[in-house]
């Protein structure tokens, strides 16, 4: 068992291609920003070799607008560092615009559609309560 929980809650009224979407970029966040996430590299019994993958299991769960706007909120009063994903991001081609995008808002003003977090079992729990597992 894990002291940490990893769990990215996505905004459920998103078409499906959106909230996969979401989810790896959400992903990505929280890999390039823990050190030490990746396990070895996979290898079959051909010798073929695979990416190694993340060595802690993710919950994906799923809340309405309101949710997650209140579970953001709990995430940046507990000082969580968080991924983030906002509506406008789907209007972007690439990193540089989504920063840009981000950059528009003051915090009470994102519209959120999803955010992902690395924190200890119980804060991770605190922050994302209301939110339920991903159907």
């Amino acid at each position: 068992m894990f002291e940490t929980k990893i769990a990215i809650v996505v905004r459920e009224d998103l078409a499906t291609w959106q909230k996969l979407n979401v989810t790896a970029f959400l992903t990505s966040g929280i890999v390039g920003a823990n050190p030490g996430l990746l396990g070895e590299a996979y290898e079959d019994a051909a010798g073929n070799r695979y990416h190694p993958l993340v060595i802690q299991p993710m919950i994906v769960l799923s809340a309405d607008a309101a949710t997650i706007a209140t579970i953001y909120r709990r995430a940046m009063a507990r000082g969580a560092k968080l991924s983030l994903y906002i509506e406008d991001m789907f209007q972007t081609g690439h990193d540089e615009a989504n920063r840009a995008a981000v950059r528009l808002y003051a915090p009470d003003a994102m519209k959120v559609v999803g955010l992902a977090l690395r924190e200890d079992r119980k804060l991770a729990d605190k922050i994302t309560k209301g939110a339920r597992m991903h159907a």
